[in-house]
């Protein structure tokens, strides 16, 4: 029943509703009785005096018993909701216009009588004589006189006859005005609260019900809650902004783990076919050599030999291709950065590869065009990119080609391009170059050869925020070129 934000709002509401009524009930009930009491004391003030003068109760500075009593039966008759009482001195209750049984006090304090008689604040509320605990509102005069007072004339506002009548009155009249007035307040409030809740949680309920069908989903498609276009976004729209913000995020997520997982499962298919094959030839070999030891040659053990030797070295280059493709993949942190010229380690790599390549018969070269500034990049992961590079060129140059490793400067970076004459790469195979264990056409790789230098160069200027592109024509070569970022073409030295 209470399962909703509305409905526990709206319980809060009449909860608080029939609270306030009460409250206010309360309240109206003891305001009204205090300056009801406080009126009649008001007017009614100099009743005692009064009644003094009017009566002759007074004669020859003494108190006339006689016309007392007729006065106490006049009042009784004429005005019932008053009490009238004579004290003496001490406050001692000498006589009264009620009925003896009904009178429970002998004695009435005189602290409010002459709290009365200074004229302190009203309502003064003095005791009455039917009651033990009872106070009420009341008129008091000294008696013969307020300079010789032998006694007091203490009169009781609103008596017992007068509380009869008004509980009767309160109980049909007022209960009923004032019961209708806070049900119709009440059923008002709830109406225009219920309204305002309903105004106020519906967009909570369309949130809800968005995640819920996100949820339903399998988290693979949502409803974007929208944003508050006309007003200024509350708790509630900023909330579900965050909603749409989180759901994005997670489909691209789920959208790259699939991929990723696909990747993996082509990944494992390749490196799977492309271990399995040096290795049943290295095992081949291995076996011929133990099964025919003693009958082969010296020249083709060692034909034998060369042969699992180079399958060797394919499967250590493919297993440490696949380890620094990993760890490149599974990175989180950028590249060390540091400034270098690229001029100097260019210059480095290609001497590294120089015997490689006269023992092909290729010409490797590097130019460089005039002076260039320093760059910003991680030493060692760049050297990769430069080896990979050379060393693809080098693989798919015939002998008497060349391979050239050009340096520029343009627009901010620095361009270098490793290009060879060898056979090119089709224009088909052009966009997935770069892509792992990815075969062209052509065999363009090569014998030996997953094809990860590639893929492992395009890995590193991506963690560099850096581009690399290749042009080639079939039959006339290849050409791979990626771009540094410039420390700072003003002030760098050069090189």
């Amino acid at each position: 029943m209470l399962r909703t934000l509305y409905a526990r709002l709206a319980l809060v509401l009449v909860l608080l509703l029939v609270s306030m009524g009460m409250i206010y009930s309360l309240l109206t009930v003891s305001a009204t009785h205090h300056y009801l009491r406080e009126v009649n004391q008001q007017l009614n003030r100099d009743l005692a005096r009064n009644l003094v003068a009017d009566r002759n109760l007074v004669a020859e500075g003494r108190l006339n018993e006689a016309k007392l009593k007729e006065t106490f039966h006049d009042y009784m008759v004429i005005n019932p909701s008053i009490e009238i009482y004579l004290l003496d001195r001490n406050g001692k209750i000498l006589s009264y216009s009620a009925d003896p049984g009904k009178v429970k006090r002998k004695h009435v304090s005189l602290v409010p009588i002459h709290a009365f008689l200074r004229n302190d604040a009203y309502p003064v509320l003095g005791d009455d004589p039917r009651s033990y605990d009872r106070r009420k509102a009341f008129s008091v005069t000294p008696i013969p006189s307020a300079a010789n007072p032998e006694g007091y004339l203490y009169v009781v506002l609103q008596g017992e006859e007068f509380d009869a009548v008004n509980n009767a009155i309160r109980e049909s009249y007022f209960l009923r005005l004032s019961g209708w007035a806070v049900a119709g307040s009440l059923i008002f409030g709830l109406l225009a609260g219920l309204l305002i809740f309903h105004l106020l949680t519906r967009r909570l309920h369309r949130l809800a019900w968005l995640m819920d069908n996100f949820r339903l989903s399998n988290l693979s498609a949502y409803m974007p809650y929208g944003k508050a276009a006309q007003r200024s976004p509350d708790e509630i729209d900023r909330l579900g902004t965050t909603f749409d913000q989180m759901a994005e995020r997670i489909i691209n997520q789920l959208d790259e783990l699939k991929a990723q997982d696909t990747l993996r499962r082509e990944l494992v298919a390749q490196v799977s076919h492309d271990l399995r094959t040096p290795l049943a030839s290295l095992h081949g070999y291995l076996e011929t050599l133990q099964l025919k030891a003693a009958t082969l040659s010296a020249e083709e053990r060692r034909e034998y030999l060369d042969i699992a030797l180079r399958h060797s070295e394919r499967l250590t280059r493919l297993v440490m291709d696949l380890f620094e493709l990993a760890k490149l993949d599974a990175t989180r942190t950028p590249p060390r950065c540091e400034p270098f010229g690229p001029a100097e380690l260019v210059q480095d790599v290609v001497q590294k590869f120089q015997l490689r390549a006269q023992q092909r018969g290729i010409a490797l070269n590097m130019a460089s065009s005039g002076d260039l500034p320093l760059v910003s990049a991680e030493i060692g992961l760049i050297e990769r990119v430069v080896e990979n590079l050379i060393e693809n060129a080098l693989e798919h140059t015939p002998g008497s080609g060349q391979v050239v490793v050009s340096l520029r400067q343009d627009a901010g970076r620095v361009l270098i391009t490793v290009s060879d004459s060898g056979r090119g790469i089709a224009t088909a195979d052009l966009p997935r170059v770069f892509d792992r264990f990815y075969q062209a056409g052509n065999d363009h790789r090569g014998k030996g050869h997953a094809g990860l230098g590639l893929a492992i160069a395009k890995q590193i200027l991506d963690l560099h925020h850096q581009t690399i592109e290749v042009r080639s024509t079939p039959g006339k070569g290849a050409a791979f070129t990626f771009s540094l970022a410039v420390v700072s073409p003003a002030a760098s030295p050069v090189y």
